[in-house]
């Protein structure tokens, strides 16, 4: 137990020395010379306006959040390719009894050797378990476009949704009933 503790403190003290060490280079070895230009912020290339303090749209974070959330899901599909395909080779009735008992100890994450040539998985055993993986994965395929269907629907993926509807309702807020330009907050007195 001390072992690991130790390896994991050295690994941890390595860690921290990487980090620390080009920061303190570059501290010693890049020349200073301030200037207003250098102080200024920098805003990818456009010179900064206003307060910093300003609300970004929402569509931005919510375009990256559906990115993340679908692309994390497409990650899923990895170890079901690798089973897949090692069971879609051991449908093959050609594959000679050493490789397919290999396969099969894949397969059940068993050590090697430690299976007999008699317990492999069986070339119709592996079709049904390569058509219960298309099953599985076709089902969550499904939930995936279910799930984009319903952004796609709510209309997540439009920018321009909401200066749309803005500009569709601008002339019915902007006038009364009687036609005359209201300030907001503004009384009618009639």
């Amino acid at each position: 137990m001390t072992e690991v503790v130790g390896h994991f403190l050295v690994f941890t003290v390595v860690t921290i020395g990487f980090l620390l060490a080009p920061l303190l280079i570059g501290c010693l070895v890049r020349p200073r010379l301030p200037n207003a230009e250098k102080d200024a912020a920098y805003e990818c290339g456009e010179p900064s306006i206003g307060s910093s303090y300003i609300q970004f749209d929402l569509r931005f974070y919510v375009v990256a959040l559906l990115f993340i959330i679908f692309d994390v899901e497409v990650v899923f599909f990895f170890p079901w390719a690798a089973v897949f395909g090692n069971a879609v080779q051991l449908t093959d009735p050609l594959l000679s009894g050493a490789d397919r008992v290999l396969l099969s100890e894949q397969l059940m994450s068993l050590p090697p050797g430690s299976l007999a040539p008699e317990q492999a998985i069986t070339p119709a055993a592996a079709l049904t378990l390569g058509w219960t993986g298309v099953v599985d994965v076709l089902i969550f395929f499904a939930v995936l476009l279910v799930g984009f269907a319903y952004v796609w629907k709510r209309g997540d993926l439009e920018w321009v949704r909401t200066l749309a509807r803005q500009s569709k309702l601008a002339p019915s807020r902007a006038t009364g009933s009687s036609g005359v330009r209201e300030r907001p907050g503004a009384q009618v007195v009639s």
